[in-house]
């Protein structure tokens, strides 16, 4: 055999090891934590896909771990946070615990409400179509985003790099304030759970509050039948899920009081930019307008006002509710009070606007 037909196949050779590696191993997933505490990821495999080599683990901060998949392999991850062990040796956390007293799950899932990424890799390898989302289903606890790399095909990021924590209505929040439960978990209805008559596509429909997350995160799901916008594809792809993908929010909501007042209120924002500011707390029973301020309430009275300067350009205008029982009844036909369309798409956008406010 001369030098030339050697070194052909020896380079055959290497490319079917190459497939054939790829075809047995179908994805490596890597978990970054940006966040600015520790992170306990929960991996749960569906029935039928195999247990990784682990099914929990603790993940520091600024720390990043990978883990390969089989080929076909389907199932959901998701972030626990406030962990630790008791004195009885049970390990427990604050959110998204799964209940199996140890840093392994074990088979358990997330107990609501948790942020979730699913994934579901080509049994053919990358010859098919792996299948992803982030869910805000089962409510949200932390920022998750999950991007392809290596791939073929649309390949698009998805998940919620915002903190929903902080605006969270005071009805869904969690008695630490560090998640928001989903509309299901907090009414518990079949019209919020899109369960008995409201099982189906044409009967579930969105609701203010799920609404409102997809206006946070327009690429996560936000209820049960949110498929067009949030299922992505990709093709021989490895996956990074990365937690407080933008930023380092805290492990609670802020220490403000709900975000909610009388009046309207104007502010500027550029997504994401950067700014500085103060908040001064008070008292008083009266509304008004104000600009480039927030203002927090309780009920009718006014707890207090803080004006906030970011960089960007664009005023974003919208009115801040009294209460958060008030949002309750809206979305639950109790109120009596009336949101026009446009006053309703303002109202999303006013609660958006809190998201990306300098963290104090």
């Amino acid at each position: 055999m001369d030098l030339f037909s050697w070194r052909s196949n020896a380079l055959i050779l290497t490319l079917s090891l190459l497939v054939i590696s790829r075809g047995s191993f179908g994805a490596t997933f890597t978990f970054v934590n940006n966040c600015d505490y520790t992170v306990w990821p929960g991996i749960l495999p569906n029935a039928g896909s195999p247990t990784l080599s682990t099914t929990g683990f603790e993940l520091a901060k600024s720390a990043s771990v990978s883990f390969t998949s089989p080929t076909g392999w389907s199932g959901r991850f998701w972030g626990r946070t406030g962990c630790s062990t008791s004195q009885t040796g049970q390990f427990l956390c604050q959110t998204g615990d799964c209940g199996s007293g140890q840093v392994a799950c074990s088979g358990s899932g997330a107990n609501p409400p948790a942020t979730l990424a699913e994934l579901t890799l080509s049994s053919n390898g990358p010859n098919g179509l792996d299948f992803y989302d982030v869910s805000l289903v089962d409510g949200y606890n932390l920022p998750m985003m999950v991007e392809p790399s290596g791939g073929s095909g649309l390949c698009g990021s998805t998940g919620c790099p915002a903190d929903l924590n902080r605006a969270c209505p005071v009805e869904l929040r969690t008695s630490e304030g560090d998640a928001c439960k989903s509309a299901c978990e907090a009414f518990g209805t079949p019209a919020y759970c899109c369960s008995g008559e409201y099982g189906t596509p044409d009967k579930c429909k969105p609701s203010i509050y799920s609404e409102m997350f997809k206006t946070a995160c327009p690429r996560s799901y936000s209820y049960a039948y949110d498929d067009a916008t949030s299922t992505f594809t990709c093709s021989g792809a490895d996956y990074t899920i990365t937690f407080c993908p933008s930023s380092s929010p805290s492990q609670k909501s802020s220490s403000y009081p709900p975000p909610v007042a009388s009046g309207s209120t104007t502010t500027s924002s550029s997504g994401y930019g950067s700014g500085s500011g103060s908040t001064v707390y008070g008292s008083g029973t009266g509304a008004g307008s104000e600009s480039g301020s927030m203002t927090y309430g309780s009920g009718t009275e006014i707890m207090g006002s803080g004006t906030e300067a970011g960089s960007g350009s664009g005023s974003v205008s919208g009115v801040m509710f009294a209460d958060g029982s008030w949002l309750a009844g809206l979305a639950m036909g109790d109120s009596t009070r009336i949101l026009s369309p446009s006053l309703l798409q303002s109202t999303f956008m006013a609660l958006l606007s809190i998201l990306f406010y300098v963290h104090l």
